[in-house]
């Protein structure tokens, strides 16, 4: 197996250990409860109608693996990177770098995706300016330091839950009809799967506490903990809004939606709830937006300190503790994929990315020893199986896309091989 190599001089080696277990669930949350809630529900109800609900419950399956195989390989592993790092050392330098580069790829079109989703909620005819201008001020509080990173986030994410539970309370209240839920009547094998696909975009966020395991105090206790309390709390908010809201539109109205929660809204003649349902939404983005950011620049930091990108972008501010020429870069990317793309496009491509991602982590954990902290066998097969199929059940376009974008990042892994071995 091989080991990271020893940054350059000047580039310091290590970044500080800073977050404790609440900070890294509030990361964890901040990642997930976003994207699900305003940009998944009603795409997953066009594939499953009545099936969404267990869409979900698959969705949280594969999650769950997913979550107790990269927390184990996290806890033995507490480096920045995630996958990136676990696949190099359980798999090879190959499948590690497949990894990072789905991840990096993968999640600055979500970056763009979350972006756009501040931008349509706060200001629609400028939509693209604002996500721009998102993107540069988080880029900004990143940049200052992981610590205001996660208080913003945990301040974010205690505003979204209140105006969540204000949304599930008022459409509780409103008028609604139970038949509508008549969960999986008219539903399809391949619609649910394909549910499960989307629905799954939103769990992913978990990652971003592995991917910050260089910056977590006591990595082999905090780790394990903190990602099944997120993923937990993020489902049980994920299935008390996806009721609430089937209940009051029921299926077809729901996959008809354009903003799901303020049209629920609407229909439980709960009209005052819909500016607050706006803002909710644009904070929530915005605390996805935050966390993706700082999750793909430790991505891009730990395949940088391999060469796999620009040894420079390896470098750690003497100041911040924060990896400030990643974050920088990632940062103009995603400011210029939010200025020039569209939400579906960039969800689509990204779900397929992530699931890749996961499928390497599944298969790490998989080597691992009784003694290194091995799951149970069950759960990476699960896991792996499960990335497997849900990547291959997303819309065409997005399983194209997404294999020519692997393929791409394959070709020149082999070629920089190749020209290393020449010199």
């Amino acid at each position: 197996m091989s080991s990271t190599p020893s940054p350059a001089a000047g580039l310091p080696a290590e970044l500080q250990r800073r977050l404790g277990v609440p900070d890294a669930v509030m990361i964890g949350l901040g990642s997930m409860i976003g994207a699900g809630i305003f940009a998944s529900l009603a795409p997953a109800a066009r594939a499953a109608g009545s099936g969404l609900l267990l869409g979900l419950a698959l969705a949280a399956v594969v999650a769950y693996c997913n979550a107790t195989s990269s927390a184990r390989l996290a806890a033995l592993y507490p480096a920045s990177g995630g996958t990136y790092v676990y696949g190099r050392e359980r798999l090879g330098e190959f499948w590690g770098y497949l990894a990072g580069w789905a991840f990096v790829v993968g999640k600055t079109a979500s970056c763009a995706a979350m972006a756009l989703t501040v931008g349509t909620y706060v200001w629609p005819g400028q939509a693209h300016a604002v996500a721009v201008a998102a993107v540069v001020a988080l880029t900004a509080v990143n940049y200052a330091g992981v610590q205001k990173s996660a208080l913003l986030t945990r301040i974010i994410v205690a505003v979204v839950l209140a105006v969540l539970a204000v949304v599930v309370t008022s459409l509780s209240s409103g008028a609604v009809d139970a038949a509508r839920l008549d969960i999986g009547t008219d539903a399809t094998a391949g619609g649910v799967l394909q549910a499960a696909g989307l629905l799954f975009f939103a769990f992913a966020g978990y990652a971003r506490i592995a991917t910050l395991g260089e910056e977590i105090r006591d990595p082999a206790r905090t780790i394990p903990r903190a990602i099944p309390i997120a993923l937990g709390i993020t489902l049980v908010v994920y299935t008390l809004v996806a009721v609430s809201v089937l209940l009051v539109l029921g299926p077809g109205g729901l996959a008809a939606a354009d903003a799901p929660l303020t049209e629920a809204a609407r229909a439980a003649g709960a009209d005052w709830l819909v500016p607050v349902v706006r803002v909710g939404a644009a904070v929530t983005a915005l605390g996805s937006l935050l966390a993706l950011i700082l999750g793909v620049s430790r991505t891009t930091l730990a395949m940088a300190r391999d060469h796999h990108l620009p040894h420079a972008l390896a470098a750690v501010h003497p100041r911040f503790q924060v990896p400030h020429r990643a974050e920088l870069l990632v940062g103009a990317v995603v400011a210029i994929a939010a200025a020039t793309t569209d939400v579906r496009g960039a969800i689509g491509f990204s779900s397929f990315g992530v699931l890749a991602y996961y499928a390497i982590a599944n298969a790490s954990a998989w080597t691992l020893t009784p003694a290194e902290g091995r799951p149970a066998r069950a759960i990476p097969v699960v896991g792996l199986t499960g990335c497997l199929v849900l990547a291959f059940a997303l819309p065409l376009p997005s399983v194209v896309i997404g294999a020519a974008v692997l393929l791409i990042g394959a070709a020149a892994y082999a070629t920089r091989r190749v020209t290393t071995h020449r010199q």
